[in-house]
């Protein structure tokens, strides 16, 4: 697992000092795992450079405060998540295609790095504003990139009346709120009877639920009451 981190020695490997790339690195790896299962507030700076196998002066020497490593923790996993997505999709590939390719790839990434999914969707959110704002700006990007793929999907099916941009912004608000309660729902109910849920399941649940409906409506027509 990505989030995971083994405690090394507390100097370099055979003698010799160790990159700090590469000890940083494992200091944010031990930082995640620890946010990630410990939560915010519990989580102690002592616990942190204990697992990354270093002292806890160079914890704060290479990534200052604790407030400061919760941000820098949030960021790499928020852009860890994002491109994992981004590299999943081919932009060739029909829009309904795309769409199931960053799904699927959405849901893999948050099933295999569970810890980096509890940092950004219950920790940062509720530790305070600066941290979900963090987040707020990957939903931002996630939100835009579905957006894109939507109207693309009008233009494919030749509408005549595509949705309008509020509506597709709000269909997109609506796709990614969907996406990000599907996978906190498998990550929480793994283990449990029945089996794990896989990335490609939750993904096919969120395009049977949402795109059989988007269909007719990027083909121009809509639902009203009768």
């Amino acid at each position: 697992m990505a989030t995971g981190a083994s405690g090394g020695a507390r100097g370099g490997t055979g003698g010799r000092r160790m990159p700090r790339a590469v000890r940083e690195r494992q200091m944010m790896d031990a930082a995640v795992r620890t946010f990630g299962r410990r939560g915010y507030r519990a989580a102690s700076m002592d616990e942190i450079a204990e697992l990354a196998g270093v002292s806890k002066p160079l914890v704060y020497l290479y990534l200052h405060s604790k407030e400061e490593l919760f941000t820098a923790c949030i960021r790499r996993e928020a852009e860890a998540l994002l491109t994992a997505v981004e590299r999943a999709v081919e932009p060739e590939l029909p829009a309904d295609r795309q769409l199931w390719a960053g799904l699927t790839a959405f849901f893999a990434h948050a099933a295999e790095h569970p810890d980096a999914w509890s940092v950004l969707h219950r920790q940062a959110r509720t530790h305070g504003e600066p941290f979900a704002l963090e987040v707020a700006a990957m939903r931002g990007h996630i939100v835009a990139f579905v957006a894109g793929l939507l109207e693309a999907a009008a233009r494919e099916a030749g509408s005549p009346g595509p949705p309008g941009e509020r509506d597709v912004e709000g269909l997109a608000q609506a796709l990614v709120g969907a996406a990000e309660s599907l996978a906190a729902w498998v990550n929480e109910s793994e283990g449990e009877s029945g089996g794990a849920v896989s990335a490609k399941e939750a993904a096919a649940t969120l395009m049977n639920f949402a795109w059989v409906g988007l269909g007719d409506l990027i083909k121009g027509e809509r639902w009203s009451p009768r």
